[in-house]
């Protein structure tokens, strides 16, 4: 048995969550959210100049997650709906088909992502996949209701670490565990030395030359 991680954005969700959930906020925000958003974007564009990629990603990601506050699951899960039906074109078929492989195969999946939790739980509903999930998480209050905040985002050397106590806390993977690793991008670096069979998939010309180096395959669909 493996366990085979799989990346979200840019690998199974060849587009971006960036991109869809502005899409969707502009059919269904209202002006008190979008100036919320409004004034977290222009943060986080200043965070990503002078701090880099991931401090834009968590600050992104905590705009939004404060123009949530106040909604219910169920509410959310209507909005995220709506982003998986907007990113349809973008999922990636032939690593939705390369999971159900490992999984006739016995292996254990998980969808390791920074992304929010509630849209990687709507995209895998969509495309049949029964994995676990590992992602950003959006935080409730005890009846259901988001109070705009979100647990910590989960890129880089989060991901290993996650991996790593899921793996401990599974009673069922006994021995040896061999840990495959696909994904795209130079942040998921940690991961891929992690990983006893690190992937790239869809790579720009930065991550092809990194995967040159280190004897990396490159995933095709077949």
């Amino acid at each position: 048995m493996a366990v085979v991680t799989v990346d979200f954005d840019g690998t199974l969700f060849q587009g971006n969550s960036f991109k869809v959930m502005f899409q969707a906020a502009q059919k269904d925000f209202n002006l008190k959210q979008w100036a919320v958003v409004g004034t977290g974007v222009i943060k986080a564009a200043v965070n990503g100049i002078f701090k880099g990629k991931q401090e834009f990603r968590i600050s992104f990601f905590k705009a939004f997650a404060k123009s949530f506050k106040g909604k219910s699951e169920t509410e959310m899960d209507e909005f995220f709906r709506k982003l998986v039906d907007i990113g349809r074109e973008d999922i990636h078929h032939g690593l939705v088909q390369k999971i159900h492989e490992h999984q006739e195969q016995g292996d254990e999946i998980i969808v390791l992502s920074g992304a929010l939790h509630p849209f990687l739980t709507a995209f895998t509903r969509e495309v049949n996949l029964h994995v676990h999930i590992i992602s950003t998480e959006l935080q409730y209050d005890k009846s259901g209701i988001c109070t705009g905040e979100i647990g910590t985002v989960i890129n880089g050397d989060e991901k290993v670490n996650k991996v790593q106590n899921w793996i401990n806390d599974e009673s069922n993977l006994a021995g040896t565990v061999e840990v495959w690793a696909y994904a795209d991008s130079l942040s998921d670096y940690p991961l891929f030395q992690f990983a006893n069979h690190p992937i790239v998939v869809n790579p720009d010309d930065a991550m092809k030359k990194l995967a040159e180096k280190h004897n990396w395959p490159i995933f095709k669909s077949a």
